[in-house]
């Protein structure tokens, strides 16, 4: 199969204004990009557009280390338009976070090695050990620091460190049960993925599913968003919900819960990694849904 040649993908939101998205499409035909991809919608409320377009670079006369300069003087500036641009021939490289539960550990080892992702995985960090057999198992680096509640600022310091050794772009939390500090969150803003049941904040604690069981819900639930300084407020990426049949055990609820929760990080992930969510405020926009 021959290789992809690479891409570019913009990100804009700004003032609805006429002329908008021509300029947009006419700043990329002009220099030789091939559009194949573009979407957008707007908000009503604020007035704001928000678009997604993707191009081939192969006859793209911008380098890419001048894109961002030339589209704001040529097009930006004038529409007031606040952009992100990526380019798909670096990939990316994202730790995972991880303590005890295996399920979504396993899920994205899995999708690594059918190479559904273009994404690399250059190590695993943990507060505990019990999953180190796994890592080891597919050779991947594994790194544990086991006092992270009472040594919170040392290990955070010591985590970033190797975040940075080991040129990570982005985190994914595969059910780290430990809450991140300010501090590290505002090294990696909007790079946090994190993945929990949707119970909260009803059914808090270590045994949601058991405490959910007794008063009898109808749904499961999961929700995979990006953290922010104030716990599980971010912007939310990815939501799915299962029905719960009148026999279901509590450990139904469990693996119906843990079987959603795969999915749903799995398809954050994916739209992470594909440049397919633009943030504004404290929400996100989804494109290719």
């Amino acid at each position: 199969m021959p290789e992809k040649s690479e891409q570019a993908v913009l990100l804009t939101h700004s003032p609805d204004r006429p002329g908008l998205l021509r300029a947009i499409i006419d700043f990329i035909s002009k220099h030789g990009g091939n559009i194949y991809e573009m979407q957008h919608c707007m908000d009503m409320d604020d007035k704001v557009t928000f678009v997604r377009v993707k191009w081939e670079m192969e006859k793209f006369s911008i380098p890419k280390e001048e894109f961002s300069e030339r589209f704001q003087e040529e097009v930006a500036s004038e529409f007031d338009i606040k952009f992100d641009i990526f380019f798909t021939g670096r990939v990316l490289r994202m730790a995972v976070f991880v303590s005890k539960l295996p399920h979504c550990l396993s899920d994205i080892i899995y999708r690594l090695r059918v190479r559904e992702w273009n994404v690399e995985v250059p190590l695993i960090i943990s507060n505990h050990l019990n999953l180190k057999p796994v890592a080891d198992r597919y050779g991947m680096d594994f790194y544990v620091f086991s006092d992270v509640e009472n040594n919170k600022e040392q290990v955070e310091a010591s985590q970033l460190e190797l975040l940075a050794d080991y040129k990570v772009d982005f985190i994914v939390l595969a059910r780290y049960m430990q809450i991140l500090s300010e501090d590290f969150v505002s090294h990696y803003k909007n790079k946090i993925i994190n993945i929990h049941h949707s119970f909260l904040p009803a059914f808090p604690g270590a045994r949601p599913y058991h405490n959910a069981y007794k008063r009898g819900v109808k749904i499961v639930g999961a929700t995979s968003h990006y953290v922010t300084e104030d716990l599980d407020s971010g912007p939310i990426i990815e939501q799915d919900v299962i029905r719960v049949n009148y026999n279901d055990s509590i450990n139904d609820l469990v693996r119906k819960g843990e079987d959603l929760e795969k999915q749903v990080l799995s398809q954050a992930i994916w739209s992470h990694i594909n440049r397919e969510i633009l943030i504004y405020k404290n929400r996100t926009i989804m494109f290719n849904k």
